[in-house]
């Protein structure tokens, strides 16, 4: 691989590191904290809360949903976050609505 090539990849990484954090703030800041000031948590908190100390889920589908939206005010993916992650030891996959995004409609 050239170094133009190398070069040409670590932005693309960098870029799609970028974008996947933006999915994971869901319908964004204002929306967390709209829930919040309900009492509630976000979808990816709440299963945070459910997992076991350590554990690194894998997050099924981030990208689904990615640009569908635009013709609807946009969002940046599905409003359903599905896990696979551990509690109590056994790995489960777990499935949450996040009400930040399309107020949680899938």
């Amino acid at each position: 691989m050239s170094s133009s090539q190398s070069r040409s990849l670590e932005a693309l990484s960098i870029a799609i590191a970028a974008e996947e954090r933006t999915i994971r703030e869901g319908g964004g800041r204002a929306a967390s904290e709209r829930q919040h000031a309900k009492g509630r948590l976000t979808a990816r908190e709440r299963i945070a809360r459910l997992l076991d100390p350590g554990d690194e889920p894998l997050e099924l589908g981030l990208w689904a949903g990615h640009g569908m939206y635009e013709t609807w005010g946009g969002a940046p993916a599905a409003g359903v976050v599905a896990v696979i992650g551990r509690v109590a030891g056994r790995r489960h996959l777990i499935v949450a609505n996040d009400a930040t995004v399309k107020a949680g409609a899938f």
